[in-house]
């Protein structure tokens, strides 16, 4: 049976590591979604693919009729969606709360938990229609943690998690699952940037994430609703 998974903020490192592993399956068809034209850009060099498997797309994930839109197109092109990605998301840190403006904390919010919350709520009656469907969203060790500097983005990954949570219970006695990796930090050029005298030797990198994501998106998987999954690596 060929299934469509719908992977958002697909362009960057780890969306990319992921699709190629998911487009060596040949019963797989991929939906991404990206934001910025130069990491759309930079999958079109990385990918090699055939454009009747994969719908490549610009797409606010804070936008429901956005995101809306392209399920919709995904479904109608490529098939039923039967797994969902959501990898949009990002850090900003090095503010305590008392110094953390409202832009900061409401981009950290938007991009981590909006984005999430809008393209899962989307994707479930499309995910109830298929054979079975499977959500993975994105947490971080911060949100359990909550290491100090960074209390907008530990807000926001925490509620990823809580999300991923009760989707898991709401999909209770469906073939629909919910499970949320939890990396600590991910070897991507964009962290290296973000962190750049870090310890970076013991990162995870985007392939050995991409491994998980492609288990977890798998029938195989149904066992671990409602589970996080640690992803720390050495680190």
């Amino acid at each position: 049976m060929v299934k469509t998974v719908v992977i958002t903020g697909g362009t960057g490192g780890l969306g990319r590591s992921l699709a190629k592993r998911l487009l060596a399956h040949d019963d797989i068809r991929l939906a991404v979604g990206y934001l910025l034209p130069e990491e759309a850009t930079a999958f079109e060099d990385a990918i090699s693919f055939d454009e009747e498997r994969v719908i490549l797309q610009r797409v606010d994930a804070n936008d429901p009729e956005a995101v809306s839109s392209f399920l919709e197109k995904a479904a109608s092109d490529l098939g039923p969606i039967a797994g969902l990605a959501a990898l949009v998301g990002g850090w900003a840190g090095g503010r305590d709360v008392e110094d953390t403006d409202d832009i900061r904390f409401e981009r950290m919010i938007d991009l981590n938990l909006k984005s999430s919350f809008v393209t899962v709520r989307a994707a479930i009656p499309y995910l109830r229609q298929a054979e079975f469907g499977r959500i993975v969203l994105i947490g971080s060790r911060a949100g359990i943690e909550n290491p100090p500097g960074q209390a907008a983005f530990n807000m926001a990954k925490a509620g990823v998690m809580a999300l991923g949570r009760s989707i898991a219970a709401e999909m209770e006695g469906t073939e629909v699952t919910a499970t949320v990796l939890v990396p600590n930090v991910i070897d991507t050029p964009a962290t290296r940037e973000a962190l750049p005298y870090a310890e970076y030797v013991d990162w995870p990198t985007p392939d050995e994430i991409s491994a998980v994501i492609e288990f977890l998106l798998s029938k195989e998987a149904g066992i671990l609703n409602g589970a996080m999954i640690p992803a720390y690596g050495k680190s």
